[in-house]
């Protein structure tokens, strides 16, 4: 039953369950918040981004790019955007701001892309003006393409110093993901332009591809950089248990499918090892599967009790995790909005300090968490 209702999320042919009234007070540890509604009437939502200006950008996965501004969802999409495969887990996917944006304008786009030989991950670079995009060109694409609609990743992330990082998934084709010359399975880095930073762990190393900076990933679809270190942390989706929170390390091998904590759908063992010499070990293992999406660390004032904490959605577990740390270390979780909100794909802290989250159904939202 839990895999047939992550595939159901995943492809949003389920519809959200009831949601409970906005305004309720709600308990989490040292804490009380409410949920309060935004906008209930989004196609598959998947990621948010904050503009410069306190509207906010919402992707759609069936290919759309959504802009919410005074208080409303526009009724038109941005537009602008490129062909998009959306079919299965494939669509629009994420969206995220260059570091400069309220310079240059330029923003970033993940989605699965059709091709000679299947489909694909996709990063496109474009431009955000008048709410068009402008110029829009791919400049990543996690090759060989493949048929199927299972296992796109894909986040994307800048670190301090103004580089790029972009998850795909393996497209339900484990050893991909061990694979140094297939792109599938990986976490990417790049400068802002698409070109290869000379420093990455494998360039100039036959038959590795020179954007990858760690591999053996399944399904990452949480990525976002510690507050305090600096070091990107990624979550991903194992398969029947499994589920994982890394920190990333150059050239790191993250074990999938040599070891994992997660058996097949089917029951059969996929790997007898859950670690391996080598091989990075998660800060977090899940068994069973929460199928973890969207991740941010809370850095806001407004909730003092959650500060440090790292958040991320709970598809198959209608919940938002809250990740206690110190530090690096993980201490405990709680799980918040329980049953609440169906599918939460994503979660980011707002430039207000507060938290937004989107549900990934038919009938998705977006909404705000904020003290009670």
């Amino acid at each position: 039953m839990q895999r047939r209702r992550f595939i159901l999320a995943a492809t949003g042919t389920l519809a959200a369950p009831a949601i409970g009234r906005a305004q309720e007070t709600l308990r989490s540890a040292g804490t009380s918040y409410r949920l309060v509604t935004l906008a209930r009437d989004l196609e598959q939502p998947w990621s948010i981004a904050f503009l410069p200006d306190g509207r906010l950008l919402v992707t759609e996965r069936p290919g759309r790019l959504r802009l919410f501004a005074d208080g409303r969802l526009q009724r038109a999409p941005v537009g602008g955007l490129p062909r998009i495969y959306a079919r299965g887990q494939g669509g629009l996917l994420d969206v995220c701001l260059h570091p400069d944006f309220a310079r240059n304008r330029v923003l970033y786009l993940s989605y699965s892309a059709e091709g000679s030989g299947g489909a694909a991950t996709v990063l496109a670079r474009a431009e955000f003006r008048d709410n068009s995009l402008r110029g829009l060109r791919p400049i990543f694409e996690a090759l060989p393409r493949t048929s199927g609609g299972l296992h796109f990743g894909s986040r994307i992330a800048f670190d301090r110093a103004g580089l790029m990082y972009v998850t795909t998934g393996e497209r339900y084709q484990m050893q991909r993901a061990q694979d140094l010359g297939d792109l599938g399975g990986k976490v990417i880095r790049l400068r802002d332009d698409g070109s290869v930073p000379p420093d990455n762990p494998f360039v100039g190393r036959a038959g590795a591809r020179p954007e990858i900076f760690s591999y053996g990933h399944r399904n990452p679809q949480g990525l976002a950089l510690h507050p305090g270190t600096g070091r990107l942390w990624e979550a991903e989706h194992g398969p029947r248990g499994g589920d994982e929170l890394n920190i990333l390390k150059a050239g790191a091998n993250y074990g999938w499918p040599r070891a994992t904590h997660g058996i097949d759908y089917s029951g059969a063992v996929i790997s007898p090892n859950k670690s391996l010499p080598g091989m990075e070990d998660p800060v977090r293992v899940w068994v069973p599967s929460i199928s973890p999406s969207g991740l941010c660390f809370y850095t806001g004032d407004r909730f003092p009790a959650w500060k440090g904490s790292a958040f991320m959605g709970a598809l198959s577990n209608f919940a938002l995790f809250r990740v206690e740390l110190e530090g690096e270390r993980y201490v405990g979780e709680e799980r918040l909005l329980v049953d609440r909100l169906p599918y939460i794909r994503d979660v980011r802290q707002g430039p207000d300090g507060l938290l937004y989250v989107v549900t990934h159904s038919d009938d998705g939202g977006l909404y705000r968490i904020e003290p009670a």
